[in-house]
Order: structure tokens, then C-alpha cells, then sequence
């Protein structure tokens, strides 16, 4: 596996983690980290997690931090130029987050001027402060869509979101955990990494 240090442009001082395969790529998942108020970087083990999986399969991943705080609305834009960022480099985009990471990766798909091969969303939270809504977003969603969550979680209002998706038909996932899947990495990879993998 490659690695790298890459400056997403956009304006925010966004840095990002490159993983790829030694032989290259042509599909990139981005990856969208937990609440960066509650220490949620590019680093999260869920995220390193779901990344190592996708390099084992052939594909790229972007893990980015964050700009300044903006309840949500500069995370969503983070998101939406660290796609723009991999679209002009791999020939497929995916997207990926936990948590809030999970609520931005939502709201970034569903208004990025760029097609999505697959967005996959873990333990998202439904609503953000500014009153960003996720499960709203998911109908705006032209990609092939996942959720999983935790049947213990009790940190994240994930219950509209899973709501929202399964009225949409789309894949939902339940894992046996509490919101930080303690013990249950492996878990989230085998759940998540298939489903870009072989969407992307």
C-alpha cells in the first residue's frame, strides 16, 4: 500500500490521508470522519478499517479531516470538494463516513456535481446542528446507497435515517454493537468494504 499527505483546495485548510494500491487505481472511495468537536479525524479505526479493505480490493481511499468548525454546513463542503478533489483523478467516486462523518457523506451525495459510484453510511446521525437533515437527504441520492448500523446505539439518532433508507430500498445493515463498534472493526469492514468495493 501507497500513502500520502494531499491538500484538499477549496478554500478550507483541508488535509487528507491517500491510501493505494501499489499497482494503482481507477475508483476512490472518500472517506468522511466522525464529529471533529468529539476528536473525530482522518485517523478513526473505522475509517483506517474500511480503507485497508478497499486497498486490498483494488481501490484507492481518500481520508480527510476537516476545516474549521461550521456546524456542518464547511463539513459538508470538505466532502463535497475532497469528491471533486478524487473525480478529477480516478475515473469512479465513491463515499463513505461514520457518525457524523456518516450525516455529512449523506448531504455531500446528495448535492456534489459529481456521479457517485456507491455511498455507504455508518451509524449516521439524522439531523445536524444547523439543521442539515440526512435522512431527507437520502432521497437526493443517485447512487447505489448503504446503511449500517448498531442495534445498541444509543450516541446518534441513526433510527430516520435507517427509515429513510429502507423506504427507499436500499441496503441496510445491522450489526450487533454500540455506536463506536468497540470490538467490531472487522465487522465494519466486511460489511462496508465489499459494498464500495465492488460498486466502485
Amino acid at each position: 500500500m501507497q500513502q500520502e499527505t494531499v491538500l484538499v483546495p477549496g478554500g478550507r485548510d483541508v488535509e487528507a490521508t491517500l491510501d493505494s494500491p501499489d499497482g494503482g487505481a481507477s475508483a476512490c472511495v472518500v472517506l468522511c470522519p466522525p464529529h471533529p468537536q468529539h476528536r473525530g479525524h482522518r485517523g478513526d479505526e473505522r475509517l483506517v478499517a474500511v480503507a485497508e479493505h478497499l486497498v486490498d480490493a483494488g481501490v484507492a481511499a481518500l481520508r480527510f479531516d476537516y476545516g474549521d468548525w461550521d456546524e456542518g454546513l464547511g463539513e459538508r463542503e470538505d466532502a463535497r470538494n475532497a469528491v471533486r478533489w478524487a473525480s478529477k483523478r480516478y475515473e469512479r467516486v465513491g463515499l463513505f463516513g461514520f457518525s457524523f462523518g456518516g450525516s455529512i457523506a449523506a448531504l455531500a451525495a446528495a448535492s456534489v456535481d459529481v456521479d457517485l459510484c456507491a455511498v455507504s453510511l455508518l451509524a449516521p446521525a439524522a439531523e445536524l446542528e444547523s439543521g442539515l437533515d440526512a435522512a431527507d437527504a437520502l432521497a437526493d441520492v443517485a447512487a447505489p446507497l448503504q446503511v449500517v448500523y448498531a442495534t445498541r446505539d444509543t450516541t446518534a439518532d441513526w433510527e430516520p435515517v435507517v427509515a429513510a433508507a429502507r423506504d427507499l430500498d436500499c441496503a441496510v445493515v445491522e450489526l450487533d454493537a454500540d455506536h463506536f463498534f468497540v470490538g467490531r472493526t472487522d465487522s465494519v469492514a466486511e460489511a462496508v468494504g465489499p459494498f464500495l468495493a465492488e460498486a466502485c
